[in-house]
């Protein structure tokens, strides 16, 4: 996990603004964001399961979330530096 978070680190850190020399207030956005994906997470997969009464189903609402994840990643511009092009 260490490593994982490590890198989604240096991950935002490319989406920041390079002329921005305070970064703490988007780290900190970054933070408030993990922690409320952790408990919507939680809180949706509890929620289908509690209706559908079939923990697939909950499995597959968060797979869906997570390929919408990965869309919206696919579609966001990285402000890569140019020594790492």
């Amino acid at each position: 996990m260490g490593g994982i978070q490590s890198l989604s680190r240096a991950s935002y850190s490319m989406l920041l603004p390079q002329k921005d020399q305070d970064t703490t207030s988007y780290f900190s956005f970054y933070d408030v964001v993990y922690k409320s994906a952790i408990v919507g997470g939680t809180f949706l997969f509890g929620l289908v399961d509690n209706i559908t009464n079939n923990m697939r189903y909950s499995v597959l609402t968060l797979a869906f979330l997570f390929i919408a994840g990965f869309y919206f990643m696919w579609q966001t511009k990285l402000n890569t530096p140019k020594h790492l092009v």
